[in-house]
């Protein structure tokens, strides 16, 4: 039996990157697929193509997570097409990188709202539904520099850092339903983001990576597998750093 057979999972900003990783591994594993992305266009409908052809149902929804109302209303349509949400996988995310004293309101704002607000709206919305259950799974994907920090990317490093403090207090706080929540924070993925940056930066970055590699959004998705399913059981209000050693 596959480790997520018949159970549904909910993967936010997944129409490519990390997101889509995690969610064709997810499927790959039996789970039903619902995401959600800014916009449904080509490339969402090629993701959402591309997860069914793994046998399993999916379906894309268009919504902006950093929307309280959206979020609560794609919950709702969700658990109208799907029945259940076993799964939730905070993943929609944004830069806006700059030094903190050049830094604008906007700036802040922006990544505050995408990467943490959209994470409280998610759970806030799942949560109803997992306590009726009495079961489900939440991962935040944070990042190494919400664990570390990083300069130029002050308002990113606060969102992320705010995730595991969230996923954390919300462990605490719905751990006797049975719901489990966790964090991942991954180090340097190579993704289309990562792709903007010189060679020589990609270069710095491996340097101070033990295990002298970037990751993939695979290895990303193979923790998140992990997390998601019954293999970890006993593991909640954890964060786990997939950064091939960079952060220990």
């Amino acid at each position: 039996m596959k480790l997520l057979e018949g159970k549904t999972a909910l993967i936010t900003g997944a129409a490519r990157g990390i997101g889509k990783a995690i969610s064709l591994k997810f499927a790959s594993q039996g789970a039903n697929i619902a995401f959600t992305d800014l916009v449904i266009d080509e490339v969402g409908k090629a993701t959402e193509d591309e997860i069914s052809s793994l046998g399993v149902k999916c379906k894309g929804y268009a919504s902006n997570a950093a929307n309280f109302e959206e979020s609560h209303k794609v919950v709702d349509e969700i658990m109208k097409d799907f029945g259940r949400i076993d799964i939730l996988i905070n993943n929609a995310g944004i830069t806006k990188d700059g030094l903190i004293m050049r830094m604008s309101e906007q700036q802040w704002d922006a990544v505050l709202n995408v990467n943490l607000k959209s994470a409280f709206n998610f759970i806030h919305a799942v949560t109803p539904v997992m306590m009726r259950q009495k079961s489900g799974s939440i991962v935040n994907m944070s990042s190494v520099v919400g664990v570390s920090g990083n300069a130029g990317q002050a308002n990113y490093s606060a969102s992320k850092a705010g995730m595991i403090g969230l996923a954390k207090s919300t462990a605490k706080e719905l751990g006797s339903r049975g719901i489990r929540v966790n964090a991942i924070a991954p180090g340097f993925i190579i993704t289309d983001m990562t792709g903007q940056l010189s060679e020589n930066v990609q270069k710095e970055w491996t340097k101070q990576i033990p295990l002298r590699r970037g990751g993939t959004p695979e290895d990303v998705a193979n923790v998140a597998l992990f997390l998601a399913s019954d293999l970890s059981s006993y593991v909640s209000g954890q964060v786990i750093n997939v950064c091939g050693g960079m952060n220990s």
